[in-house]
């Protein structure tokens, strides 16, 4: 290291792959600074206690990953349970199983077996030439479960119509024949008991983390101080948005504490009709569930994506996908300077991949 360094690493960002690189660094021995412009670690996992209901800040994260050195890796940092994502559709006062399955297609139409469901399916489907997202589904799912759990959904939440996006948003859906409704297929899934914060707090230990900074408001300054850059913020962003800006899905929350011990029953609600403003209603408590005697329900709402917003999901369409390969160019230049996590890579990224990422980079890239 340089003299007139402090630092071998400055990290940008105190999500997850900054804090398995800050955790990893430390302990070969390399001197670390974190940045986070939010006032917490842990990034969009971040996890807080509100009167025993650990919430999830920015909406549901269920761990789940069949890697099994994934799984003991992040099971050092915290005991998990068995918790399944089997979330709800709500439409119009409706009810139906997620994802779909022999429960949906029972509900839908009354039928008991695959072969029914199959040819109630098949006698919906489109069968012409798929150009749009629209086409797509209605190919798939058939008419029935497009129109009530499918079109008012992606309408929110993409804030368009169905019929302007593209077919590979929804390549293949999830259609399941038996009456399984465990949303992920993978070997390990669940949440850590308490919460997620608990793991950063643990990765972060021995760390010097600075909160409440904004990276480029003195960035000469921070880049001063250490010889390389871990960098997990948005890429269009570091590049002053040269080539463009990239497209993200945003989501805003409206959240309440409601002094009663249940509210719906389950710990996700999608609402799949355009009336209903908001896409899901979430229930915290039953991530991990320990007989609160409150609930915190969160409301969850699309919101325009701008410079200024939070950037949640990457719109990994080719308009896009041409513009970041101009930053990925400019970010290969720059040996000094590592870029990591969803934002800076613009993947759409789960925890289990953000962790094998930054483990693989750790081994081949970051010394």
């Amino acid at each position: 290291m340089s003299e007139n360094k402090l630092y071998d690493y400055l990290i940008v960002g105190a999500g997850f792959y900054g804090a398995i690189c800050a955790h990893e660094l430390v302990k070969r021995g390399k001197s670390v600074l974190v940045i986070e412009k939010r006032d917490h670690i842990g990034g969009n996992c971040y996890t807080r206690n509100v009167e025993g209901v650990h919430v999830h800040e920015y909406g549901p994260h269920i761990f789940h990953t069949n890697d099994n050195k994934i799984w003991e890796w992040i099971n050092q940092f915290a005991e998990f349970n068995n918790y399944k994502n089997t979330p709800v559709a709500n439409y119009k006062g409706e009810i139906y199983s997620l994802p779909f399955s022999m429960w949906t297609f029972a509900q839908m139409w009354g039928v008991k077996t695959p072969e029914e469901a199959k040819a109630k399916i098949e006698s919906q489907r489109y069968d012409g030439k798929v150009t749009n997202l629209e086409e797509q589904a209605l190919s798939l799912v058939g008419k029935d479960i497009y129109e009530k759990l499918i079109k008012g959904y992606t309408t929110k939440q993409w804030r368009k119509d169905p019929k302007e996006l593209p077919a590979s948003i929804i390549k293949r859906l999830p259609v399941r024949f038996t009456y399984d409704n465990n949303y992920f297929n993978d070997k390990y899934q669940g949440i850590p008991i308490g919460g997620y914060t608990q793991i950063f707090e643990k990765l972060f230990d021995g760390v010097n983390i600075k909160y409440n900074v904004d990276y480029f408001e003195n960035r000469e300054q921070w880049d001063a101080v250490a010889e390389n850059v871990i960098y997990t913020g948005p890429i269009d962003k570091f590049f002053d948005y040269k080539h463009g800006d990239l497209e993200y899905k945003s989501i805003r929350w409206e959240n309440e504490l409601m002094d009663k011990d249940n509210h719906q029953g389950c710990a996700v609600m999608n609402y799949t009709d355009v009336e209903v403003p908001y896409t899901r209603v979430i229930e915290h408590k039953y991530f991990d569930d320990q007989n609160q005697k409150v609930t915190y329900v969160s409301k969850e709402f699309p919101q325009e994506y701008k410079r200024g917003v939070d950037p949640f999901y990457p719109v990994n369409d080719e308009t896009n996908t041409a513009i970041y390969r101009k930053y990925k160019a400019m970010s290969d230049e720059l040996p000094n300077v590592h870029f990591g996590g969803r934002l800076a890579t613009y993947k759409y990224y789960d925890m289990h991949q953000v962790i094998a990422a930054a483990l693989k980079d750790l081994e081949t890239k970051i010394k």
